[in-house]
C-alpha cells in the first residue's frame, strides 16, 4: 500500500495499531462495567460487590452481627468490605489491561495514558 515511501509505511502502521488499541481500550472500559467482583470482610459476615470499575452495585451484610453495641464493629466491616471490593476491582481491570495490551503485541508493564 505505501510501499514507496519508505518510513511513513511503517508510521501509518504504527498509527492504525493505535487506533485499534484505542478502540479496544475503549471497549473494555465499558465491558468493566459489567464485571463484578465481591469483597468480604468479618469471614464473609459483609460482602461488597462492584463492578470491575470500582461502583459499589450491592452490600450483602449477616443479620447475626446486628447487636445493640456492636455498631463500630459493623460500620469497620462494611468499610473493610467496600475496600476489598476495590481493590479486587482495580486488580480486575489491570489484568484486563494486560490481557489487551499483550494482544497487542505490547509489553505487559506497559503504562498507557488512556
Amino acid at each position: 500500500m505505501l510501499k514507496g515511501l519508505g518510513g511513513l509505511g511503517d508510521m501509518a502502521k504504527m498509527m492504525k495499531s493505535a487506533q485499534e488499541l484505542q478502540g479496544k481500550m475503549a471497549q473494555m472500559q465499558e465491558d468493566l462495567h459489567n464485571v463484578m467482583v465481591t469483597g468480604e470482610a468479618g469471614a464473609g459476615l459483609v460482602k461488597a460487590t462492584a463492578s470491575a470499575k470500582g461502583d459499589l452495585k450491592a452490600l450483602d451484610i449477616d443479620p447475626s452481627i446486628f447487636n445493640g453495641d456492636d455498631k463500630e464493629v459493623v460500620e469497620d466491616l462494611i468499610l473493610a468490605a467496600i475496600k476489598d471490593a476495590q481493590a479486587k476491582a482495580a486488580e480486575k481491570a489491570q489484568e484486563e489491561m494486560t490481557k489487551l495490551t499483550e494482544s497487542m503485541g505490547l509489553p505487559k508493564d506497559i503504562k498507557l495514558p488512556f
